[in-house]
């Protein structure tokens, strides 16, 4: 990764990160950072298709967290196994509908967000996001485990 390219993922994510002292926070932060940065590398994004992709990428991740935050963990939390067996039927069948909305809205939006990255990057580097996340996930896995499994 050259410097300019360096620079422009840091601009971005220092555009979009707001700093706290919660250290979960923090960390989510420092995540965040090495993504941008994993991903620009990964799709050798140009200064001007970071800059258009970027502001996409990260409305798109807010929309995306806010539907699992309010709704999915919700119907989470109500799901543990003393709960789900006191469940009626209809309650349950309640809950199932909710659930299939929340994860229709989350598809929903995946489609508006491939729609909206098409317009900023060519498709194949569409294509390479898909891999870059996956393998950016697989290694935030990999890493958290090693580091709870030194513990």
């Amino acid at each position: 990764m050259n410097t300019k390219q360096l620079f422009i993922a840091t601009l971005c994510f220092m555009s979009v990160a707001s700093f706290s002292q919660n250290k979960l926070k923090d960390k989510q932060d420092q995540i965040k950072s090495i993504k941008v940065t994993f991903i620009t590398n990964e799709l050798n994004l140009t200064s001007d298709e970071a800059t258009k992709f970027w502001p996409v990428y990260n409305a798109f991740e807010d929309k995306q967290q806010q539907v699992r935050k309010t709704k999915l963990k919700g119907y989470l939390n109500r799901m543990d196994d003393d709960k789900l067996d006191n469940l009626s039927e209809k309650e349950a069948a309640t809950l199932l509908s909710q659930m299939e909305s929340a994860e229709e809205e989350l598809y929903q939006l995946k489609k508006k967000f491939n729609v909206d990255v098409r317009s900023v990057l060519p498709a194949a580097k569409v294509l390479k996001l898909k891999k870059a996340e996956d393998k950016f996930n697989r290694k935030l896995l990999q890493q958290f485990k090693a580091k709870r499994n030194k513990r």
